[in-house]
């Protein structure tokens, strides 16, 4: 046997030996409340929670503007598809005192809000726990939602397993989750930079010029917004396809009827969180 093989086979046995461990978490709750985005990682966190306790999982995923309806259509038809009770909370972050003014700490007050709306749901379901979907990935940059989490006693089961981002698309592969290569997604609010007030008209045209992308077949799209100017990301392999002739003209003008009035392309391309890169630390 080859050392590359020896190597892949003891990186499958740990992820697998992590799996286990993870199940093994869950398996020590009665019930519990999976705090459901769609995404990666939610998707498979409720997939193996539903696998080990069955009817005693239940789903909740937050109806928002600050998430695209194919987001929360994706949400529902993954949980019906597999017969897991899912219940949908309808919350709107502009009423959070503080939250449009787009502070530092934006992320917690969503994540504080968020799951103080989860919570209220899971004491009427008779439900003790509530958990999320970070991952062992999810440690560094900047993540002030994380002390939400702490303070309010939501469990971090993947994180908790050691689980990192590779290792869940991995294992939701062999699952057969079609979320496994799905591509990463964060609330529309991350697109405009911290201190600029959020409004409706923002996130509206942020979420149509990005759809616009995704529609175009880009794989991996953020537009960021910066007053009149929008700062296309796409993955670094595929920014050659937004200087395409005929793409080129479809997206300028199709950035412009959302709402801006200059179209450029970051030539970093995408990458997460990129508007942390101004912060002071």
């Amino acid at each position: 046997m080859s050392s590359e093989l020896i190597k892949v086979n003891f990186i499958m046995d740990e992820t697998h030996g992590k799996l286990e461990r993870l199940k093994a978490q869950l398996g020590k709750l009665d019930k519990v409340a999976i705090a459901f985005s769609g995404g990666v990682d939610s998707s498979f966190l409720l997939h193996v929670a539903h696998q080990k306790l069955g009817g005693r999982v239940l789903a909740l995923t937050a109806l928002s503007a600050f998430y695209p309806d194919r987001e929360s259509n994706e949400a529902i038809a993954f949980a019906a598809e597999r017969g897991i009770r899912h219940i949908t909370c309808v919350v709107d972050e502009l009423n959070i005192a503080g939250f449009a003014e787009n502070p530092l700490n934006r992320c917690y007050l969503c994540k504080r809000n968020l799951f103080g709306v989860f919570n209220k749901t899971i004491q009427e379901e008779n439900i003790r726990y509530l958990a999320e979907g970070s991952n062992a990935d999810d440690t560094g940059d900047y993540r002030p939602g994380m002390i939400a989490v702490k303070e309010l006693e939501v469990l971090s089961p993947l994180r908790d397993a050691g689980l990192t981002k590779k290792e869940i698309r991995i294992l939701s592969r062999e699952m057969g989750l079609p979320t496994w290569e799905k591509p990463s997604f964060a609330c529309l609010a991350s697109r405009i930079p911290y201190g600029e007030k959020i409004t409706r008209e923002k996130l509206n045209a942020v979420g149509e010029a990005e759809q616009l992308l995704l529609d175009l077949g880009f794989r991996q799209a953020r537009v960021r917004h910066h007053g009149k100017l929008a700062r296309i990301e796409v993955n670094p392999e595929e920014l050659s396809g937004v200087l395409h002739p005929e793409k080129r003209e479809i997206i300028v003008s199709g950035v412009k009827k959302a709402g801006f009035a200059y179209v450029t392309v970051d030539l970093q391309g995408y990458r997460t969180g990129s508007m942390n890169e101004t912060i002071s630390r």
